[in-house]
């Protein structure tokens, strides 16, 4: 039996879906260039999502609401298993592999990945006569200024010019970040949570210098006033209060939403502690439900909701910091049906929550079973504000919007392309999916650098459809099949493209089967 709260939340969203259905019916002047909100979760699994989950025991009402509201996609696809990788598809609606980053992330002093004059979703829509906003964990890196005036070559992160990131001028201007790649204004933090320095940046400067040492997990530059359990409800507000500026404006505005939670440092504040009688990661995970609440009420007193796309994903799946046995022991599956968790090749790393409202467009309570990937934003907001950005950017990007008109004709992808943190490559082909790696190329068993791999397959071949758990290594059985995969990644990465145009150059040399680290030798 399904808990109270299910039950009222469910009656509750199918009356507000029916009412933004009449709404939607009875308009006549039906806006041409919607409102944007991207909202993006961070290390939260498929199955953190009760409406894609209906076991799941992480309550997540007003995300919930989003579905019922809206569509869901049942087959989402962030590009990576790990979040950098992710962010830059987002924004550039490209394969982040096309770059230097091969495997990993950056960290909170790395070099800008967006490289000068590329086309992003935010540049696209300014030049469209949007207001464009970006509030929440970057992660992209960024040029921060050294107090002896110079600006750091490398790429160290932690070293190099950077040294320990005392060096850097806290009150000089940061180049290269969100307000150089088409964003008006910015509101956020570099990288991860857990990722000196801890300090905010308002559009290109730091709102505080770093004056002391913290570690939210590693130790670095912090500001005096900065503390992990204020980040999640400022970005929050500073959201709300972007929406109530903008709202009665004359332009539409596109709002970037990536926040720092449910990931480490896992610090629900006081009010939410203790909420899911889980663990902390899930009374973490209902704050960020509330923060998503708090969007979507902000959208509907300013009365702009019918005409605002809204889309709510995660960057990847579950982190193990969550503590997996113990949410399983409470009967929570974080990753719902699928195997492997953050970091894994597997669907538990790339298979993530999409769930979309816009009353003006889209059916409530709709699903979507065509494979889509976060990578896809940029191409649909071409599409929506009439934009031809062929031979300009986004050469990985399809667009979606034919699927939320509820187009039954439009097939949408066939294929998609993940990695996992260690760099290892999989495709999708329809229902089939492609692993050029033995394990899971991540954290999950069997694990790279842990496991002797040596006897087992090379790729792994699986077929969705049957065996949504990857549980069945049909590659002996299929070699045509691994053949034919193997060869169509070859040409996309090849071609510097996955959409129909002309050859394009990737940034590096693309390796496809990637070696996998063997475990320690034994003395």
């Amino acid at each position: 039996m399904k808990p109270i709260w299910h039950t009222a939340l469910l009656l509750f969203t199918i009356l507000a879906g029916s009412r933004s259905l009449k709404a939607a019916n009875e308009r006549s002047d039906v806006i041409t260039l919607p409102n944007i909100v991207f909202i993006l979760a961070d290390d939260q699994g498929y199955g953190d999502v009760t409406a894609l989950n209906p076991d799941s025991k992480i309550p997540t009402p007003n995300i919930d609401r989003i579905a019922v509201e809206g569509m869901k996609f049942l087959d989402g696809h962030s590009s990576s298993s790990v979040c950098t990788p992710t962010r830059y598809s987002i924004l550039t609606g490209r394969y982040h592999w096309r770059t230097r980053l091969q495997k990993g992330v950056l960290g909170g002093f790395s070099k800008p990945l967006i490289s000068p004059g590329r086309l992003t979703v935010a540049s696209l829509l300014k030049r469209k006569g949007y207001e464009t906003a970006c509030i929440g964990k970057w992660h992209l890196g960024w040029d921060w200024p050294l107090k002896d005036g110079g600006v750091a070559d490398d790429d160290g992160d932690y070293s190099g010019a950077f040294k320990d990131g005392w060096n850097v001028d806290y009150t000089g201007r940061i180049n290269n970040g969100p307000c150089d790649v088409g964003f008006d204004q910015f509101f956020g933090i570099s990288a991860s949570l857990d990722m000196p320095p801890y300090v905010f940046v308002r559009n290109d400067v730091p709102t505080e210098p770093a004056t002391v040492e913290k570690a939210f997990h590693r130790k670095g530059p912090a500001g005096a006033n900065f503390e992990a359990v204020d980040v999640l409800p400022t970005f929050t507000e500073e959201a709300v209060e972007f929406i109530n500026a903008k709202a009665k404006g004359p332009a539409p505005f596109f709002l970037y939403l990536p926040l720092n939670a449910p990931h480490t440092p896992i610090v629900p504040t006081a009010d939410w502690q203790g909420k899911s009688g889980i663990n902390n990661y899930g009374d973490f995970t209902m704050q960020v439900d509330w923060t998503v609440g708090r969007v979507l009420k902000a959208l509907d007193e300013n009365g702009i909701a019918d005409n605002t796309l809204v889309i709510f994903s995660t960057d990847n799946g579950c982190s193990p910091a969550a503590n997996i046995p113990e949410l399983e022991a409470a009967g929570h599956d974080q990753n719902y049906i699928y195997r492997g968790h953050k970091a894994d090749i597997f669907e538990g790393g790339h298979r993530v929550p999409f769930l979309v409202r816009w009353p003006a467009v889209v059916s409530p309570g709709t699903q979507a079973s065509q494979i889509v990937g976060q990578i896809d934003l940029l191409a649909t907001a071409a599409e929506i504000v009439g934009a031809d950005v062929k031979g300009e950017g986004g050469e990985d990007s399809i667009s979606f919007l034919p699927i939320l008109r509820g187009d039954a004709s439009v097939a949408g992808r066939n294929s998609i392309v993940s990695q996992s943190i260690g760099g290892q490559f999989a495709i999708r082909d329809g229902d089939w999916k492609l692993c050029l790696c033995p394990g899971s190329g991540g954290w999950s068993e069997p694990r790279p650098g842990r496991v002797d791999m040596s006897a087992m397959p090379p790729v792994q071949l699986f077929r969705l459809s049957d065996d949504p758990g990857e549980t069945k290594n049909l590659q002996a059985d299929f070699p045509e099949r691994v053949n034919e995969m193997s060869a169509q990644l070859q040409r996309i990465i090849d071609n510097g493209r996955s959409t129909d145009g002309p050859v394009v150059s990737n940034d590096v040399e693309i390796v496809m089967r990637k070696p996998i680290a063997r475990p320690p030798s034994k003395k």
